[in-house]
């Protein structure tokens, strides 16, 4: 299993003023002064974990407080230029929220020049709220979205004469790549998965298929991506093609673990703050989620404990943990958690942690990286495959 570290690059100081964390949180809230020394403080922290070996995830998200990365290939530039060896993956690139598809695909080639052909480019569907910043309409939102992806990897991997493009939503007169990416034919591609049937399509395409803060329903979203693999491949996916976010707080002693986890807590509570009219704009969703999501109530999109119980958004830490959200310990307990759980839905290769999230602060984000790094993570590249038969009890 490899291990990605990740952080939304909140500005935490934010989060007492009541409200929405996003889209309707006034601009005066923000110190761009102490805004620029969180920024430069998290790429000191993502410098950090190229040197202790890991690998580097980066997002984005727009007016919002719990995330100030508004463009994650603009970081990933300047961390193509800073780091020696990390993978760099952007997971992910928003892209139905963009009006130039073509530029995205300009930026993917730029960074992937720059680190020498380190760049994993994840394409997502991006947060509802996100539509008031962007200006598009919900309708229609995944087929502009599957029209961006075929652009772009046309564009990425074209070696031939420019060509143009005549879309539904996008056209181009001219298409020409300069310059052109070092990853033939493109950059691994990733996308993001929160059900069975989302995973499916990834699994179709061989994508690297990942699902963020999902519990339970990681093993159905897993076993789903299994299923559409092995009918497009003939062969059972490897382990690589999978992943999992979560957050991870490793000290050397329990007590100050679950001290930082309770900072990290933060996390969860402020991107729950959303206006409701933010939530689920018309269109956006498919009408058959909307109808599950009817039926089942309000917590209905709550990760599930292992008696089968939603988390409370101001849940325990141990509720958390039991959810599989957070990875709470000493080096040996987080294994420990960490193996289980792979167990529990079938096996994944990738960890995409956030090893800093909510109010952790430097000193402690220093100390949880590099504790998970040398204890952890060398036991987890060798953690023992689960077998074939269990990894596909879900598929059948």
């Amino acid at each position: 299993m490899k291990i990605w570290q990740f952080s939304e690059q909140a500005y935490h100081p934010a989060f007492p003023v009541p409200g929405a964390m996003r889209v309707t949180l006034p601009q005066h809230h923000c110190d761009p002064v102490l805004a620029g020394q969180l920024l430069n403080r998290y790429l000191d922290e993502y410098l950090l974990t190229d040197e202790l070996g890991l690998d580097i995830m980066i997002n984005e998200h727009h007016a919002a407080a719990t995330c100030m990365s508004t463009s994650c290939m603009t970081t990933l530039a300047i961390l193509a230029r800073q780091t020696k060896q990390a993978r760099l993956l952007a997971l992910g690139i928003p892209l139905a929220n963009r009006s130039n598809p073509l530029r995205v695909a300009e930026e993917i080639a730029m960074v992937d020049c720059l680190s020498g052909g380190r760049l994993e480019m994840g394409f997502v569907k991006g947060a509802s709220y996100e539509l008031f910043m962007s200006n598009r309409q919900p309708t229609g939102f995944m087929d502009r979205f599957w029209e961006a992806h075929d652009l772009i990897l046309e564009a990425l991997t074209n070696e031939g004469e420019n060509f143009s493009w005549e879309g539904e939503h996008f056209h181009y007169r001219t298409v020409s790549m300069w310059p052109r990416p070092i990853q033939a034919p493109h950059p691994p591609v990733w996308m993001t998965a929160s059900s069975a049937n989302s995973a499916r399509d990834y699994g179709k395409l061989g994508y690297v298929c990942a699902t963020f803060l999902s519990g339970a329903v990681a093993s159905s979203v897993f076993a789903g991506y299994r299923e559409a693999y092995f009918q497009s491949f003939g062969k059972p996916a490897g382990l690589d093609r999978l992943a999992y976010l979560a957050l991870v707080a490793c000290a050397h002693n329990r007590d100050e673990a679950f001290r930082r986890a309770e900072k990290m807590k933060s996390y969860f509570t402020t991107a729950a703050r959303v206006e409701p009219q933010h939530r689920n704009p018309w269109g956006f969703n498919p009408v058959e989620a909307n109808v599950r999501a009817l039926a089942a109530g309000p917590l209905a999109m709550r990760p599930r404990m292992r008696n089968g119980n939603p988390v409370p958004v101001d849940g325990s830490i141990e509720e958390y943990m039991d959810a599989g959200l957070m990875f709470v310990g000493t080096p040996d307990e987080v294994y420990e958690q960490l193996a289980r759980f792979n167990i529990e839905t079938g096996g994944f290769g990738n960890l995409l942690m956030m090893g800093q999230a909510g109010e952790l602060d430097h000193a402690e984000t220093v100390d949880n990286l590099t504790l998970v790094a040398r204890e952890v993570a060398p036991r987890l590249a060798v953690l023992p495959e689960v077998p074939l038969d269990v990894r596909y009890e879900a598929v059948g």
